[in-house]
C-alpha cells in the first residue's frame, strides 16, 4: 500500500530538470571556437591586404581543418573518461569480492556524512551487500563520483562538435562570399559575427544557467579581442 501511495506521488509530480548539458556543451565548445577562429583569420589576411577570395578559400580550409581537429578532440576526450569508467569499475568490482568488509566500512563512512545514524544505515549496508551489482553501481556513482558514460557518447561527441564548428565557422566568412572587396567584406564580416557572437553568448547563458546578458557580452569581447589582434598583427608585419 505504502508502495503504490509513493508511485501515485511520482506519477502526480514530474520535475523538469535540463538533461542535455553534454550536447549542450559539445554545441558550445564547437560554436564557440567556429565563430572566434575563423573570424580571427578572416580579420587578420584582411588586414594583410588579400583578396576576398584568398580569405574565402583559406577560410573555407581553416573550418574544414577546425572541424576535423575539434571532432576528434572530442571523440578523444569521451573515449579516455569511457576508458577510466571501465577501469575504475574493475578495480572496484576487484575490491567487493577480495576485501568486502573494507568496501562496507566503506559504504557507512559514505551515508555517515550526510548525517545517517549508524542503527539508521546498517540495514543499507546489509541489503547493499546481497546485491552485488547495487552494491558496484553504489560504489561508482557515491564514493567514485562516476556515471556510466553513454557507449555512442564518443562518437556523438565527435559529429557534435564537427557540425556545430562548421556552423559557426561558416558566419564570418559569408560576407566574402558576397563582397568581393576584402575591405567591405570585413566590415560586414565583422557586423555579422560580433551579433552572432553575442547571440550565441545569450543562449550559452540561458542553457548553462549564467547571466544570458553577461555571457553574450564576454563571448562578443573574446571574438573582437581575438579579431582585433589577429588585423593588428597582420598590419604590423606587413607594415
Amino acid at each position: 500500500m505504502a508502495g503504490e501511495s509513493e508511485q501515485s506521488l511520482l506519477d502526480q509530480h514530474k520535475e523538469k530538470h535540463f538533461t542535455a548539458g553534454e550536447i549542450v556543451r559539445d554545441i558550445i565548445i564547437g560554436v564557440s571556437d567556429g565563430l572566434t577562429v575563423p573570424f580571427a583569420l578572416a580579420a587578420g589576411l584582411s588586414g594583410a591586404n588579400a583578396s576576398s577570395s584568398i580569405i574565402l578559400t583559406a577560410g573555407i580550409a581553416e573550418v574544414a581543418a577546425g572541424a576535423i581537429s575539434m571532432g576528434l578532440g572530442g571523440y578523444l576526450a569521451a573515449k579516455s573518461e569511457a576508458d577510466h569508467y571501465m577501469r575504475e569499475l574493475k578495480r572496484e568490482e576487484e575490491e567487493i569480492i577480495s576485501v568486502p568488509d573494507t568496501e562496507a566500512a566503506e559504504i557507512a563512512e559514505i551515508l555517515s556524512e550526510y548525517g545517517i545514524q549508524p542503527h539508521e544505515y546498517s540495514p543499507v549496508v546489509n541489503a547493499l551487500r546481497k546485491n552485488p551489482q547495487a552494491w558496484l553501481d553504489f560504489m561508482m556513482k557515491f564514493e567514485l563520483g562516476l556515471e556510466k558514460p553513454d557507449p555512442r557518447r564518443a562518437l556523438q561527441s565527435a559529429f557534435t562538435i564537427a557540425i556545430a564548428y562548421i556552423l559557426g565557422g561558416f558566419v564570418p566568412l559569408v560576407p566574402y562570399m558576397l563582397i568581393p572587396i576584402a575591405r567591405q567584406a570585413v566590415v560586414a564580416s565583422v557586423v555579422v559575427t560580433i551579433l552572432a557572437l553575442l547571440i550565441f553568448g545569450f543562449a550559452k547563458g540561458y542553457f548553462t544557467g549564467n547571466r544570458p546578458f553577461r555571457s553574450a557580452f564576454e563571448t562578443a569581447l573574446i571574438g573582437a579581442v581575438a579579431s582585433a589582434a589577429a588585423f593588428g598583427l597582420a598590419k604590423a608585419v606587413q607594415g
